[in-house]
């Protein structure tokens, strides 16, 4: 008997037959499915400080419990003393059963971690049905401790989606729990 997270069973069993309900698809194959969460944290002062990229690293890859990788600056900028092939940022992919569990993770126990947490923004979708949310403070996620913390960092996390237009997007990170604030129809 193989793991699986229990917000995928709660996908195939309650998100699955409410989106063939009201989106009226003709096959379970059109049900539209979170393929990836993408996070990304970039690092303007690591031309000057080389460790905000070990910390960034280190840090990513607590909250994802997957090993995170650098990113490299693709052209050079002599106004940021930047140069081509720089380190700059870090980044980390999820997939499958690891995307199930960060995102039940996020919903449950960081989001309402935030200071004045009212809710998502529900217009942040690029059209092609993925979204992104920025997130100030890395501090608001349980697995980082505040006293090994040397700077504060935001990210940006990106969910990218099956679905064909942003209605079905949104209905379905609805369905899996995100809490937009406007709800739009």
């Amino acid at each position: 008997m193989s793991y699986s997270p229990t917000l995928r069973k709660f996908y195939t069993d309650e998100v699955v037959p409410k989106m063939m309900e009201k989106f009226q698809y003709s096959s379970i194959m059109q049900v539209p499915r979170l393929t990836k969460i993408c996070l990304n944290q970039g690092l303007g002062g690591a031309t000057q400080d080389k460790k905000l990229v070990d910390h960034a690293l280190q840090e990513l890859s607590l909250i994802t419990g997957q090993k995170a990788v650098p990113t490299a600056a693709k052209k050079s900028v002599s106004n940021f003393k930047l140069r081509e092939g720089m380190t700059i940022g870090a980044r980390v992919t999820l997939r499958k059963n690891r995307m199930y569990e960060f995102l039940e993770r996020f919903v449950h126990v960081t989001l309402p971690r935030v200071r004045d947490f009212r809710g998502i923004n529900d217009k942040s979708f690029d059209g092609r049905g993925n979204y992104s949310i920025g997130i100030k403070e890395q501090i608001i996620f349980p697995e980082i401790n505040l006293d090994k913390v040397n700077k504060i960092t935001g990210m940006d996390i990106s969910f990218v989606t099956t679905a064909k237009t942003d209605v079905e997007a949104l209905e379905l990170l609805k369905l899996l729990g995100l809490p937009f604030k406007n709800q739009r129809n």
